[in-house]
């Protein structure tokens, strides 16, 4: 499962913002919130691939 396009470009909106000025406490908490969404979607497609990886032994 992917994080959509807009969530990804509000979080990158809102990286670019809170290096110019502070973050609103709403925006704060919308970009922690966006964040671990992106990072739960990214370790679960990351396990998924690893889980997928089949070893093989040359050695036969």
């Amino acid at each position: 499962m992917l994080i959509s396009e807009e969530k990804l470009a509000r979080i990158n909106e809102l990286a670019r913002k809170s290096k110019r000025t502070p973050l609103s406490p709403e925006e704060k908490e919308e970009q922690r919130v966006l964040r671990a969404e992106y990072l739960k979607n990214f370790r679960e497609s990351f396990r998924a691939r690893l889980e997928s990886i089949e070893i093989v032994d040359g050695d036969d």
